[in-house]
């Protein structure tokens, strides 16, 4: 599926690999230990792009996409995206 133009800026979701408006996708950052939910989209360093959807999350994980995506070299802690969800995974 093709989005416009129209809609802004066009990310990739690190789960399903869809492409969508960033204003329907939520951005992560990598934190110390942790993923961090970027709800404004300033915090600085590299970002990810996620649909907000349990499906794209358990993807993401089992894929390892947010440590590539991210460029870490460490597990990150999936918690803070988990919890913002509501899935309490």
């Amino acid at each position: 599926m093709t989005v416009p133009e129209s809609f802004g800026p066009i990310r990739t979701c690190i789960g399903c690999r869809q492409r969508a408006a960033s204003s329907a996708l939520l951005r992560v950052v990598a934190g110390d230990d942790e993923l961090v939910v970027d709800l404004r989209r300033r915090l600085p360093g590299r970002g990810a792009w996620l649909h907000p959807d349990r499906e794209c999350l358990r993807l993401a994980q089992r894929r390892n996409a947010f440590e590539r995506a991210l460029r870490v070299r460490r597990r990150l802690a999936v918690a803070p995206v988990a919890a913002y969800l509501g899935t309490g995974d």
